[in-house]
């Protein structure tokens, strides 16, 4: 018997062929008397639900490439996703969408995301909510990596950001620390808004005062970080400085201590910073860098279960999944 598509499906019942694979696949986005319909021509034709995949599409979203294309943080979650993906017997090909132009991108991703029977893994770390209307209703399996949407319902895979940064702070503050600034990356993704939170929450529940002069914004680069940090420690008193600084992100953290070290303030000793990712470049700047461990290989294993759960046994439901972190101490911070 040949194989029956979600397109017969779709010119036997006059519904759209994206209505059908979200109500074959129980997505709650169709309701359920229209889903009971499909599903019943669905069975009379012989449909059979696909519960075995070749492959996974593993998609880069790409905005301005000032995270990813320099960021070694990423080659560790596709390895995982890789792993995970070999483990069920399957291959990874990979795709990389530039969603600088929103306009010229839809086709693209519509080709992708319009098949039934694919699986996508979506890195969407530099993507914004305006950018995930574009997957909205799409017909393939997706998850989202490293990303998420508060307007649209998909499944989602993240790190546990604000809470992370909570405890990182109590570490400056147990260290007696009262005086603690924010290194920001320019280009605000949402891993950094939701770290910003978490900072702004760790100095309210310590009583501690924000002062905006201590939220110094850096290139998302090593040369971009040092050089932006290295002007505002030039123009800034040496007695203005803040005892401490939590930074975005590891790249941050570094290009900022060898601005200071430069500059003749000392890390730990005059200035404390912590950062996020544990990327290997911490490890070995001098200091060694104090930082927040992200399960890289895992977060991009749980993608792939995550995806292969939905193929298995589809759901009317989605789930945003936080994956926690934890805390690295090494030389980058002393006591006050």
């Amino acid at each position: 018997m040949a194989k029956v598509s979600v397109r017969e499906i779709s010119r036997a019942t006059g519904f759209s062929p994206a209505t059908v694979s979200n109500a074959l696949n129980h997505k709650r986005n169709v309701s359920e008397e229209t889903a009971e319909k499909i599903r019943a021509v669905a069975k009379a034709m012989g449909y059979q639900h696909p519960s075995q995949l070749d492959s996974i599409t593993f998609v880069l979203a790409r905005k301005t490439g000032a995270i990813v294309d320099d960021s070694t943080f990423h080659p560790s979650v596709i390895e995982g996703v890789e792993r995970q993906a070999r483990r069920h017997g399957m291959g990874t090909s990979f795709v990389s969408l530039d969603f600088s132009d929103l306009d010229a991108v839809r086709p693209q991703v519509a080709s992708l995301v319009g098949d039934p029977t694919a699986a996508v893994v979506l890195l969407s770390t530099e993507l914004g909510e305006e950018d995930y209307e574009l997957f909205h209703g799409c017909a393939a399996h997706l998850v989202v990596l490293d990303g998420w949407s508060d307007r649209y319902d998909f499944d989602a895979v993240v790190m546990a950001n604000e809470g992370s940064v909570l405890r990182a702070m109590r570490h400056f503050t147990e260290r007696g620390h009262r005086q603690i600034g924010y290194l920001a990356g320019n280009f605000r993704i949402q891993n950094f808004k939701a770290r910003e939170r978490g900072y702004h929450r760790a100095l309210d529940e310590a009583g501690l005062a924000y002062n905006p002069a201590w939220r110094v914004e850096l290139g998302t680069t090593l040369e971009s970080a040092y050089e932006d940090m290295a002007a505002w420690v030039a123009a800034t008193p040496r007695d203005e400085l803040p005892t401490a600084f939590f930074a975005d992100n590891d790249v941050l953290a570094v290009g900022a201590i060898r601005a200071l070290t430069e500059a003749g303030v000392r890390v730990p000793e005059d200035v404390s910073i912590i950062g996020f990712d544990d990327l290997a470049l911490g490890a070995f700047s001098t200091p060694p860098l104090t930082t927040v461990h992200v399960l890289k290989h895992e977060v991009g294993e749980i993608a792939v279960r995550r995806l292969m759960g939905n193929v298995n046994n589809p759901k009317k439901f989605t789930c945003k999944t936080l994956v926690s972190t934890y805390f690295v101490e090494r030389k980058s911070v002393a006591s006050r």
